[in-house]
């Protein structure tokens, strides 16, 4: 797939408020700081479609992106940030949970994982809550360091090795670097595919039963 056309469409705090469309959804998550912005502006070919920002937790809102004017790829706020307080935290959460839960369009969350670190318990929990709430997920490496890179590829296994503690078969995983610029050509060749199945059966389990 090629990203030709990519516009923000518009910020949300509430699912009910969202996009009234038939297009298909994907969205993207991942703890505080793990270069979400800067993948979404590096598969869409456009510098400054999200912002980039150096304070973690900066990403308060649901918000949409419309790519060729077919489907939307929505940012979502991460999670793990301690430093914001309580109340802020949980109402992020409800609004995230809303939006996973209730969103009929919504074809894939991407998972983001920092490569460059070990596994994180709350990388873990949001992978097995979406388990088990069966909502379809792949995982997405960010930032690494380069294609078969050792520190990479120590960082993925002994993910995959957590992840078989509650998995018997494991999601589709991406490997991707924003700043050496590769990996979006299978991220991208997955969301084609995935297009082209909501297209024929997607689409009119939406006529059907609308959120």
């Amino acid at each position: 797939m090629e990203v030709k056309s990519a516009e923000y469409v518009a910020t949300y705090v509430d699912v009910k408020k969202c996009p009234e469309t038939f297009m298909p959804e994907y969205a993207m998550i991942g703890r505080s700081n793990v270069g979400k912005s800067s993948l979404i502006n590096y598969i869409c070919n456009h510098k400054g479609l999200a912002k980039v920002s150096g304070t973690p937790g900066k990403t308060q809102t649901i918000n949409y992106f419309v790519i060729n004017n077919t489907w939307h790829l929505v940012d979502l706020p991460g999670y793990g940030y301690a430093r914001r307080s309580i109340s802020e935290r949980k109402k992020w959460t409800v609004m995230i949970e809303n939006y996973l839960k209730n969103r009929k369009q919504l074809q894939f969350v991407f998972i983001l994982i920092d490569s460059r670190i070990p596994p994180q318990a709350s990388d873990l929990n949001f992978i097995n809550f979406l388990g088990e709430n069966n909502l379809p997920f792949a995982i997405v490496f960010t930032k690494a360091d380069k294609p078969g890179g050792k520190e990479t590829l120590l960082n993925i296994e002994l993910f995959k090795r957590e992840l078989y503690h509650d998995w018997d078969e494991l999601p589709d995983m991406f490997v991707t670097s924003s700043e050496r610029k590769y990996g979006k050509e299978l991220l991208l060749a997955f969301i084609d595919e995935s297009n082209k199945e909501f297209s024929t059966s997607g689409k009119k389990r939406m006529d059907t039963d609308p959120l």
